[in-house]
Protein backbone atom coordinates (compact mmCIF):
# COMPACT_ATOMS: atom_id res chain seq x y z
CA UNK A 1 0.00 0.00 0.00
CA UNK A 2 1.34 3.42 -0.97
CA UNK A 3 2.17 5.75 1.91
CA UNK A 4 0.17 8.48 0.20
CA UNK A 5 -2.98 6.37 0.54
CA UNK A 6 -2.58 6.43 4.32
CA UNK A 7 -3.38 10.15 4.25
CA UNK A 8 -6.71 9.41 2.54
CA UNK A 9 -8.88 9.29 5.73
CA UNK A 10 -7.36 12.54 6.98
CA UNK A 11 -7.94 14.24 3.62
CA UNK A 12 -11.57 13.14 3.64
CA UNK A 13 -11.95 14.39 7.21
CA UNK A 14 -10.32 17.72 6.34
CA UNK A 15 -12.50 18.20 3.25
CA UNK A 16 -15.73 17.30 5.04
CA UNK A 17 -15.21 19.11 8.33
CA UNK A 18 -12.83 21.97 7.50
CA UNK A 19 -12.81 22.98 3.85
CA UNK A 20 -16.53 22.61 3.10
CA UNK A 21 -17.69 24.44 6.29
CA UNK A 22 -15.21 27.26 5.63
CA UNK A 23 -16.40 27.49 2.04
CA UNK A 24 -20.00 27.77 3.26
CA UNK A 25 -19.05 30.54 5.71
CA UNK A 26 -17.31 32.47 2.93
CA UNK A 27 -20.27 31.97 0.58
CA UNK A 28 -22.90 33.08 3.08
CA UNK A 29 -20.74 35.92 4.35
CA UNK A 30 -20.30 37.43 0.89
CA UNK A 31 -23.89 37.05 -0.33
CA UNK A 32 -27.29 38.35 0.70
CA UNK A 33 -30.59 36.48 1.08
CA UNK A 34 -31.03 36.63 -2.69
CA UNK A 35 -27.62 35.00 -3.18
CA UNK A 36 -26.22 38.20 -4.70
CA UNK A 37 -22.62 39.18 -3.94
CA UNK A 38 -22.32 41.87 -1.27
CA UNK A 39 -19.87 43.16 1.32
CA UNK A 40 -22.62 44.49 3.57
CA UNK A 41 -22.39 41.53 5.93
CA UNK A 42 -18.67 42.06 6.52
CA UNK A 43 -18.94 45.84 6.72
CA UNK A 44 -21.71 45.55 9.33
CA UNK A 45 -18.93 45.12 11.88
CA UNK A 46 -18.64 48.92 11.73
CA UNK A 47 -22.12 49.44 13.17
CA UNK A 48 -22.31 50.74 16.73
CA UNK A 49 -23.64 47.52 18.24
CA UNK A 50 -21.20 45.20 16.48
CA UNK A 51 -18.13 47.40 16.89
CA UNK A 52 -18.87 47.77 20.61
CA UNK A 53 -19.08 43.98 20.97
CA UNK A 54 -15.86 43.54 18.98
CA UNK A 55 -13.87 46.08 21.00
CA UNK A 56 -15.16 44.63 24.27
CA UNK A 57 -14.17 41.15 23.09
CA UNK A 58 -10.70 42.38 22.11
CA UNK A 59 -10.24 44.11 25.46
CA UNK A 60 -11.32 41.13 27.58
CA UNK A 61 -9.35 38.71 25.39
CA UNK A 62 -6.21 40.86 25.70
CA UNK A 63 -6.65 41.12 29.48
CA UNK A 64 -7.16 37.37 29.92
CA UNK A 65 -4.20 36.58 27.65
CA UNK A 66 -1.94 38.94 29.59
CA UNK A 67 -3.02 37.46 32.94
CA UNK A 68 -2.47 33.94 31.60
CA UNK A 69 1.04 34.89 30.44
CA UNK A 70 1.95 36.47 33.79
CA UNK A 71 0.71 33.39 35.64
CA UNK A 72 1.96 30.77 33.21
CA UNK A 73 5.57 31.82 32.70
CA UNK A 74 6.70 31.52 36.36
CA UNK A 75 4.73 28.29 36.71
CA UNK A 76 6.35 26.85 33.58
CA UNK A 77 9.79 27.78 34.91
CA UNK A 78 9.05 26.10 38.24
CA UNK A 79 7.90 22.93 36.47
CA UNK A 80 10.96 22.98 34.24
CA UNK A 81 13.39 23.31 37.13
CA UNK A 82 11.94 20.32 38.97
CA UNK A 83 12.99 16.75 38.37
CA UNK A 84 11.31 14.99 35.45
CA UNK A 85 9.19 12.70 37.64
CA UNK A 86 7.91 15.46 39.91
CA UNK A 87 7.38 17.89 37.03
CA UNK A 88 5.42 15.36 34.98
CA UNK A 89 3.13 14.60 37.91
CA UNK A 90 2.49 18.30 38.55
CA UNK A 91 1.78 18.88 34.86
CA UNK A 92 -0.66 15.95 34.98
CA UNK A 93 -2.45 17.46 37.99
CA UNK A 94 -2.53 20.82 36.27
CA UNK A 95 -4.16 19.57 33.06
CA UNK A 96 -6.49 17.16 34.88
CA UNK A 97 -9.41 19.68 34.93
CA UNK A 98 -9.20 19.79 31.11
CA UNK A 99 -10.53 16.23 31.09
CA UNK A 100 -13.83 17.62 32.35
CA UNK A 101 -16.29 19.07 29.87
CA UNK A 102 -15.69 22.76 29.09
CA UNK A 103 -19.35 23.61 29.75
CA UNK A 104 -19.35 21.87 33.13
CA UNK A 105 -16.20 23.73 34.23
CA UNK A 106 -17.82 27.05 33.36
CA UNK A 107 -21.07 26.10 35.08
CA UNK A 108 -19.05 25.32 38.18
CA UNK A 109 -17.73 28.89 38.23
CA UNK A 110 -21.27 30.18 37.77
CA UNK A 111 -22.24 28.26 40.91
CA UNK A 112 -19.27 29.70 42.77
CA UNK A 113 -19.79 33.32 41.71
CA UNK A 114 -23.54 33.78 41.77
CA UNK A 115 -25.12 35.93 44.50
CA UNK A 116 -26.24 32.91 46.51
CA UNK A 117 -23.21 30.88 45.49
CA UNK A 118 -20.42 29.20 47.39
CA UNK A 119 -18.12 32.22 47.65
CA UNK A 120 -20.80 34.54 49.02
CA UNK A 121 -21.96 31.73 51.31
CA UNK A 122 -18.48 31.53 52.83
CA UNK A 123 -18.27 35.32 53.13
CA UNK A 124 -21.65 35.40 54.87
CA UNK A 125 -20.57 32.68 57.30
CA UNK A 126 -17.47 34.74 58.13
CA UNK A 127 -19.63 37.86 58.60
CA UNK A 128 -17.92 39.59 55.68
CA UNK A 129 -19.65 41.68 52.98
CA UNK A 130 -20.81 39.68 49.98
CA UNK A 131 -19.54 40.37 46.48
CA UNK A 132 -21.42 40.93 43.21
CA UNK A 133 -19.11 38.87 41.03
CA UNK A 134 -21.47 37.28 38.53
CA UNK A 135 -22.55 39.08 35.33
CA UNK A 136 -19.49 41.32 35.25
CA UNK A 137 -16.55 41.63 32.83
CA UNK A 138 -14.31 40.46 35.66
CA UNK A 139 -16.24 37.20 35.91
CA UNK A 140 -15.81 36.64 32.17
CA UNK A 141 -12.06 37.26 32.38
CA UNK A 142 -11.86 34.88 35.34
CA UNK A 143 -13.65 32.20 33.34
CA UNK A 144 -11.33 32.74 30.37
CA UNK A 145 -8.20 32.57 32.51
CA UNK A 146 -9.36 29.41 34.27
CA UNK A 147 -10.31 27.60 31.08
CA UNK A 148 -7.43 28.70 28.87
CA UNK A 149 -4.48 28.93 31.30
CA UNK A 150 -3.27 25.37 30.53
CA UNK A 151 -2.99 26.34 26.86
CA UNK A 152 -0.50 29.02 27.88
CA UNK A 153 1.46 26.91 30.35
CA UNK A 154 2.02 23.83 28.19
CA UNK A 155 3.70 25.43 25.14
CA UNK A 156 5.92 27.62 27.35
CA UNK A 157 6.84 24.63 29.52
CA UNK A 158 7.58 22.56 26.41
CA UNK A 159 9.90 25.26 25.04
CA UNK A 160 11.69 25.81 28.35
CA UNK A 161 12.39 22.09 28.63
CA UNK A 162 14.30 22.25 25.35
CA UNK A 163 16.72 24.90 26.64
CA UNK A 164 20.09 23.33 27.44
CA UNK A 165 21.21 23.72 31.06
CA UNK A 166 24.70 24.51 29.80
CA UNK A 167 23.35 27.68 28.17
CA UNK A 168 21.97 28.88 31.49
CA UNK A 169 25.13 27.91 33.34
CA UNK A 170 27.25 29.77 30.79
CA UNK A 171 25.24 32.94 31.38
CA UNK A 172 25.72 32.63 35.13
CA UNK A 173 29.45 31.94 34.74
CA UNK A 174 29.73 35.18 32.76
CA UNK A 175 28.26 37.10 35.70
CA UNK A 176 24.60 37.39 34.74
CA UNK A 177 22.20 37.53 37.68
CA UNK A 178 18.73 35.95 37.70
CA UNK A 179 16.99 38.97 36.15
CA UNK A 180 19.58 39.31 33.39
CA UNK A 181 19.43 35.59 32.67
CA UNK A 182 15.64 35.72 32.54
CA UNK A 183 15.51 38.73 30.20
CA UNK A 184 18.42 37.88 27.90
CA UNK A 185 18.51 34.07 27.89
CA UNK A 186 15.34 32.41 29.16
CA UNK A 187 12.78 34.67 27.53
CA UNK A 188 14.37 35.06 24.04
CA UNK A 189 14.80 31.28 23.77
CA UNK A 190 11.21 30.68 24.87
CA UNK A 191 9.61 33.15 22.43
CA UNK A 192 8.18 30.34 20.21
CA UNK A 193 6.32 28.91 23.21
CA UNK A 194 5.15 32.36 24.32
CA UNK A 195 3.80 33.19 20.86
CA UNK A 196 2.11 29.80 20.60
CA UNK A 197 0.57 30.22 24.06
CA UNK A 198 -0.66 33.74 23.31
CA UNK A 199 -2.31 32.50 20.13
CA UNK A 200 -3.88 29.48 21.82
CA UNK A 201 -5.41 31.71 24.49
CA UNK A 202 -6.28 34.87 22.58
CA UNK A 203 -8.12 33.24 19.65
CA UNK A 204 -10.57 31.09 21.70
CA UNK A 205 -11.03 33.95 24.18
CA UNK A 206 -11.94 36.29 21.32
CA UNK A 207 -14.44 33.90 19.76
CA UNK A 208 -16.01 32.45 22.91
CA UNK A 209 -19.69 32.86 23.67
CA UNK A 210 -20.31 30.13 26.26
CA UNK A 211 -18.26 31.82 28.99
CA UNK A 212 -19.87 35.22 28.42
CA UNK A 213 -23.33 33.63 28.31
CA UNK A 214 -22.91 31.84 31.63
CA UNK A 215 -20.74 34.28 33.58
CA UNK A 216 -21.75 37.54 31.92
CA UNK A 217 -25.46 36.94 31.57
CA UNK A 218 -27.47 38.85 28.99
CA UNK A 219 -25.95 42.12 30.16
CA UNK A 220 -22.60 41.65 28.40
CA UNK A 221 -22.49 40.78 24.70
CA UNK A 222 -19.22 39.82 23.07
CA UNK A 223 -18.79 39.44 19.34
CA UNK A 224 -19.07 35.67 19.76
CA UNK A 225 -22.50 36.12 21.36
CA UNK A 226 -23.62 38.37 18.51
CA UNK A 227 -22.58 35.79 15.91
CA UNK A 228 -24.16 32.94 17.86
CA UNK A 229 -27.46 34.84 18.12
CA UNK A 230 -27.47 35.62 14.40
CA UNK A 231 -27.23 31.90 13.63
CA UNK A 232 -29.54 30.50 16.33
CA UNK A 233 -32.10 33.21 17.10
CA UNK A 234 -32.06 35.58 14.15
CA UNK A 235 -31.62 32.82 11.54
CA UNK A 236 -29.49 35.29 9.59
CA UNK A 237 -26.67 33.05 8.40
CA UNK A 238 -25.44 35.71 5.98
CA UNK A 239 -24.81 38.33 8.66
CA UNK A 240 -23.42 35.77 11.10
CA UNK A 241 -21.04 34.45 8.45
CA UNK A 242 -19.95 37.97 7.51
CA UNK A 243 -19.06 38.74 11.12
CA UNK A 244 -17.28 35.39 11.35
CA UNK A 245 -15.10 36.38 8.41
CA UNK A 246 -13.97 39.41 10.40
CA UNK A 247 -12.86 37.16 13.26
CA UNK A 248 -11.06 34.93 10.78
CA UNK A 249 -8.75 37.87 10.08
CA UNK A 250 -7.50 37.68 13.68
CA UNK A 251 -7.05 33.92 13.35
CA UNK A 252 -4.99 34.37 10.18
CA UNK A 253 -2.86 37.01 11.90
CA UNK A 254 -2.25 34.60 14.77
CA UNK A 255 -1.23 31.86 12.33
CA UNK A 256 1.15 34.30 10.65
CA UNK A 257 2.77 35.07 14.02
CA UNK A 258 3.29 31.38 14.72
CA UNK A 259 4.72 30.84 11.24
CA UNK A 260 7.18 33.69 11.82
CA UNK A 261 8.36 32.97 15.36
CA UNK A 262 7.83 29.22 15.64
CA UNK A 263 8.91 27.85 12.27
CA UNK A 264 10.07 24.53 13.71
CA UNK A 265 7.04 23.94 15.93
CA UNK A 266 9.09 24.29 19.11
CA UNK A 267 6.18 25.88 20.96
CA UNK A 268 3.80 23.03 20.31
CA UNK A 269 1.87 22.18 23.45
CA UNK A 270 1.77 18.47 22.70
Amino acid sequence: MSKKMLSGPYLLWMIGFIIIPLALIVYYGLTDKNNVFTLANVLSIATAEHSKALWLSLGLSFASTLICLVLAYPLAMILRNRQMGQGSFIVFIFILPMWMNFLLRTLAWQTLLEKSGVINGILTALHLPTQSLINTPGAIVLGMVYNFLPFMVLPIYNTLCKIDDNTINAARDLGANFTQTLLWVWFPLSVPGVISGITMVFVPALTTFVISNLLGGSKILLIGNVIEQEFTKGSNWHLGSGLSLVLMVFILLSMALIAKYDKNGEGSAF
